[in-house]
């Protein structure tokens, strides 16, 4: 690999990571799950509580596997199916405005190293 390849593939590599560790501007309101799920049984209840925490976390990942994990709980009510819906939606905004920022970090790293390349 040549070593402007290099240079590029490093910068946009910590581009990424720069990207992936900074602070998400958009919150997700975890409220909705909290206050739905609070007199859940104990079981839900911590699956519910796992979501949260992951939300909290930022990983968004896990959040998204335990809130499916409720969905398909077959005892819900209508106001956990629609928290649980609410949640997802801003979780998957959530995951779109982080990728839709690393993408714009990653080029502006791309073309920062390709004007600093001799030609």
């Amino acid at each position: 690999m040549s070593l402007s390849k290099r240079i590029v593939f490093t910068s946009v590599a910590v581009a990424l990571a720069f990207v992936g560790c900074s602070k998400n501007s958009s919150t997700v309101d975890t409220a909705p799950v909290e206050k739905s799920f609070a007199s859940a049984e104990p079981a839900t209840k911590t699956t519910a509580d796992k979501a949260v925490s992951a939300i909290k976390a930022g990983d968004y990942t896990s959040a998204l596997n335990e809130l499916k994990t409720l969905a398909g709980n077959a005892k819900l009510t209508p106001e956990q199916q629609q928290a649980i819906k609410d949640v997802v939606a801003q979780v998957q905004k959530a995951i779109t405005d982080m990728a839709t920022k690393a993408q714009g970090e990653a080029g502006k790293a791309v073309d920062n190293v390709q004007k600093s390349l001799p030609k």
